[in-house]
């Protein structure tokens, strides 16, 4: 899994689709303004494409082999050595070109590799504006989490359940305390990075011990997680956020309580993640979900482009979560 979240997944297949549109327009483009009238266009596109897409494809396989030596590098090192590999991609296939194709052994290989530089640096600053679009998500989430954390409802409920079991039972009160002190810490601090499956739901394991203190049996929690694989990398504060709501929505307005489902399952290489809770449209306030739910969509597309979905669905008295997140990439 990458290190360097900052540099575009390239082993990600939306991120290759995005780099196939953005260097083929460009030629288009280039076709335009360099045919003086309309009959140029079609053959001098074709003479184009016919340089641009060996060089394109070769420089697409051999970063999604390199990818992973990549991310070891900083973000300007990652940016440097991806320009000057596909710089020695295009010196590479025009070598080739000379050597069987054409007898002019002449060929500009320089301006090839200077337009390469330049159309890499292109397709990379569109990535680096992309980040810098959804970034502001990621902040999003830490203040969103953080105020519904501080929210005067939970705090009171979780200090007075915490006095309440102080002699009673004072290693349960230790407990709740380093649960609040770890959510605390994990929701103010930095939050780019992707973040082991297993953190995550032990962050939810200690936000829903504290919700339990004070619903007690109200609160079912049934964990389907047996075949969930601990190392999968996922958005950090994706599926607390989640459960929060779930508690919120569903388990609160309900006297009797309800059970919460969490289910996470890998199926063709992807992270399945289900979070079905008790739904009751005489008490729907489910529009206070809509805010989370966009910033967990806007995060997983920042991170995985086309490769993940987030889906929501209410029936039969139930709310239900689906997120599909790449594993293994």
């Amino acid at each position: 899994m990458r290190k360097n979240s900052r540099l575009p997944n390239l082993h990600n297949l939306g991120i290759h689709l995005r780099i196939l549109l953005i260097v083929n327009l460009l030629a288009v483009m280039a076709s335009i303004l360099l045919s003086k009238q309309l009959s140029e266009f079609l053959p001098l596109l074709a003479q184009l494409s016919a340089l641009v897409q060996p060089v394109l494809l070769l420089s697409m396989l051999g970063l999604y082999v390199l990818y992973p030596f990549l991310c070891k590098l900083k973000y300007w090192q990652g940016i440097a050595a991806i320009i000057l590999l596909e710089i020695a991609f295009t010196s590479l296939v025009f070598t080739f070109i000379n050597y069987y194709f054409v007898s002019d052994s002449n060929t500009e290989i320089l301006r090839a590799c200077l337009l390469t530089g330049i159309v890499t640096a292109i397709v990379l600053y569109y990535f680096y504006l992309q980040e810098r679009a959804y970034s502001p998500a990621i902040a999003e989430a830490r203040l969103q989490a953080l105020q519904a954390r501080i929210r005067p409802h939970f705090l009171f409920n979780s200090i007075n359940a915490v006095l309440s079991l102080i002699r009673s039972q004072p290693k349960r009160a230790e407990t709740a305390l380093e649960d609040m002190a770890d959510l605390f810490r994990v929701l103010m601090s930095e939050n780019r990075d992707l973040v082991p499956l297993a953190q995550e739901i032990s962050l939810c394991h200690q936000y829903l011990d504290l919700e339990k203190l004070r619903l007690e049996d109200r609160l079912k929690i049934t964990w389907q997680i047996d075949d969930m694989p601990s190392d999968a990398m996922i958005p950090p504060l994706i599926l607390q956020p989640l459960l929060e709501n779930a508690v919120y929505h569903g388990i609160e307005p309900v006297p009797e309580g309800g059970e919460i489902i969490v289910k996470v399952y890998t199926k063709h290489k992807e992270l399945h993640i289900i979070i079905n809770n008790p739904y009751s449209p005489e008490n729907d306030h489910h529009s206070g979900n809509k805010m989370a739910l966009k910033n967990i969509k806007e995060r997983l597309k920042l991170h995985f482009d086309l490769e993940s979905s987030i889906k929501t669905e209410a029936k039969n008295k139930r709310y239900e979560v689906y997120i599909r997140i790449p594993f293994g990439t």
